[in-house]
């Protein structure tokens, strides 16, 4: 299927300005200033008056649900296709929470095959907060190695719920990390969840600074929960290391407004990303902060925070926008997404010119037409 967007205001995340995109397949194949050419054989989408980016990167999404600290009944459900359309989500990477034991690694990897099958692109991490790292096969090498979807591994430090690793105990899951993504041909990561203890990302940077190893290994993610915790982060970030702040949970203040911040004391954008933690257990509050259930957090934080960080934070379209594009494709290797290049995903966004969401097209499938999703899995 060859299918022509036409007159599109591109960002690639770069702003291009008026192009025409040909997609064969799942792949972008051509950009142009005018591709009529292809008109007469080509499934035909008009973009005039639209603002077009790369699909949306979700980089910790828990995809087959979390929770569960009030018992059985609260653990969240699982993520529905059409959620993550709904706010122009095309890449997620699904991940364990504290839970590895009712949370199957297994069924993360079935969940993940599910989404693909349903047309967008999934990955996942092995591990979860313990220092046991659950795997699908026998350590966490062999899974990088052997399973694609596979791009790191996860762990807690900083948290009453984790394992208080030391450094030298994360060295060696990095090494593993490392090494399978050299001979599966992946980056390789390791996710490391932050808590709120004063222990900070201290850990860290003993990593980088005593054991030497490369920082871009080390992706440390709710970078916001308190403004301590964030005031390292930036000073990892300087390092040369990508931080992740959460949108939809655990933050000290507007996820928008911590990036002007890091911004304002020389941090590079490029060294920044959102993810949602969508689909984590929350502590629901009353009126006056009493605990009374618990909910899901929000997956579509991503966009909501980037608009704001442009309209209300000055921030250009292209800039804000490689928050959840090719910042996130480049802190997790993965080469053909989060840019509309040729030889690229054919992953693309489509907004008004108020950046209201209204078509998304993820490997080549449109999924969302005007505002509706036409797109959904089996079971919706």
């Amino acid at each position: 299927m060859i299918k022509l967007i036409q007159n599109t205001e591109l960002y690639t995340p770069k702003y291009l300005g008026k192009k025409d995109i040909l997609i064969a397949g799942n792949k972008i194949v051509a950009i142009a200033d005018n591709l009529d050419v292809y008109k007469n054989e080509a499934e035909v989408f008009n973009a005039e008056g639209k603002i077009v980016t790369p699909g949306l990167i979700d980089q910790h999404i828990h995809i087959t649900g979390a929770g569960g600290k009030d018992g059985f009944s609260s653990m969240t459900p699982e993520i529905n296709l059409s959620e993550l359309i709904a706010c122009g989500t095309t890449t997620v990477v699904g991940l364990l929470g504290t839970d590895g034991t009712i949370r199957n690694i297994k069924v993360l990897y079935a969940k993940a095959k599910s989404l693909e099958s349903d047309g967008i692109s999934a990955y996942m991490f092995c591990g979860y907060y313990g220092l046991d790292s659950v795997t699908i096969t026998d350590s966490i090498q062999s899974d990088m190695i052997f399973i694609d979807n596979i791009l790191g591994c996860k762990i807690a430090i900083s948290d009453i719920r984790s394992s208080y690793p030391t450094a030298l105990e994360l060295v060696r899951k990095l090494r593993d990390v490392r090494v399978g993504g050299f001979i599966g041909n992946k980056k390789g990561i390791l996710h490391v969840h932050l808590g709120n203890l004063d222990t900070k990302m201290d850990v860290l940077f003993e990593l980088v600074n005593e054991y030497k190893f490369p920082i871009e290994h080390i992706s440390p993610t709710h970078v916001g929960r308190t403004k301590e915790l964030f005031d390292q982060a930036m000073e990892f970030a300087k390092l040369g290391g990508i931080i992740d702040i959460t949108t939809g949970a655990s933050k000290y203040t507007d996820p928008y407004k911590s990036v002007l911040y890091a911004l304002e004391n020389g941090v590079s954008i490029d060294n920044m990303t959102f993810s949602t933690d969508g689909n984590a257990g929350l502590t629901k509050f009353d009126d006056t902060g009493n605990a009374i259930g618990v909910r899901k957090a929000p997956i579509h934080k991503n966009l909501e925070e980037v608009v704001l960080l442009i309209k209300d934070g000055g921030v250009s379209i292209s800039e804000a926008f490689k928050l959840i594009t090719t910042n996130p494709a480049r802190n997790l290797g993965l080469k053909h997404k989060g840019k509309i290049e040729v030889g690229y995903d054919a992953d693309l966004c489509c907004f008004t010119e108020n950046l209201k969401l209204t078509d998304v097209f993820a490997k080549g499938q449109q999924m969302m037409h005007n505002g509706t999703i036409i797109v959904k899995g089996n079971f919706e």
